[in-house]
């Protein structure tokens, strides 16, 4: 596998390809990825999502990914190192960098706002005429846009936050839940207890806190967002039931199905054979 860094801030690349130039390319930085025309695969972490134009794709540190190309594709490709994300600043985004790793690929596009698709395609049209059209303060008027992308992105990604999650909540909930995220394929370190001395809070504490300021329990958070993944897995990639136990760590196909039966109300062949056949 490639492994991918960058030492700049910011990096805006056109791309019109026939074919991936780079196959299964793991980034040390974030990605925004918009298609200007054509379509195809995105792979990403073993996931297979389609891709088309207008959509805007967000690849986040330590994805792995290719893409196959379908038809002649036009990307626009823009590169945002850890550190550039990390010191971001903003009137109203606080904590950019944890609502960034919100995007979970789970659609691939994460444009959920249909009135920003246009926003989006204007923005991507102004940042390939700064690089093909080199004059004075070029640098700081190719970062005025890419503040523009990132609010558009940051303001869509929040919509697949917990649905009870507060405007202005507290940043140690931000790290928690995306320490769940970055550890759900790993039972033992998304316990509560463990999560209670990972972020030095009591147990009974974080149960009320994490309910407060989400509105759902923690256990709900976690239950649901790997149903989601599962689901992800079901209908998008090909991989087979026991490698989908391995890697949530469920102990065999009993327990994993009793799992999913449990939240979605039918069993992992049944909702497979209902995405791949449906009525």
């Amino acid at each position: 596998m490639r492994k991918e860094n960058m030492h700049q801030s910011v990096e805006v690349i056109y791309k019109k390809v026939d074919e991936c130039p780079i196959v299964n390319s793991q980034f040390s930085f974030f990605q925004l990825v918009y298609v200007i025309s054509g379509n195809g695969l995105l792979r990403i972490n073993g996931n297979a999502i389609s891709y088309q134009t207008g959509n805007l794709m967000l690849l986040t540190p330590n994805d792995y990914h290719t893409f196959d190309i379908h038809t002649t594709t036009e990307f626009l490709l823009v590169k945002l190192n850890s550190e550039f994300v990390k010191q971001y600043k903003s009137g109203s985004i606080d904590h950019i960098e944890c609502l960034l790793h919100y995007a979970t690929h789970l659609s691939g596009c994460i444009l959920k706002r249909k009135e920003d698709e246009f926003l989006v395609k204007s923005i991507s049209e102004a940042l390939i005429h700064v690089v093909n059209n080199k004059d004075i303060y070029d640098e700081d008027l190719m970062i005025h846009y890419v503040n523009a992308l990132i609010v558009i992105a940051a303001r869509n990604i929040a919509k697949v936050k917990p649905s009870g999650i507060k405007e202005s909540v507290d940043k140690r909930i931000l790290e928690i839940i995306n320490y769940i995220q970055a550890n759900i394929y790993c039972p033992q370190k998304i316990k509560i207890s463990v999560i209670a001395v990972q972020f030095d809070i009591s147990e009974t504490y974080l149960g009320s806190y994490f309910k407060n300021h989400c509105g759902e329990t923690i256990q709900s958070f976690v239950s649901n967002y790997k149903i989601r993944l599962i689901e992800h897995r079901l209908s998008f990639s090909d991989m087979r039931i026991n490698e989908i136990v391995e890697e949530f760590g469920f102990s065999d196909e009993s327990h994993l199905n009793k799992f999913f039966k449990k939240h979605k109300d039918i069993s992992l062949t049944g909702y497979r054979k209902a995405k791949v056949f449906p009525n």
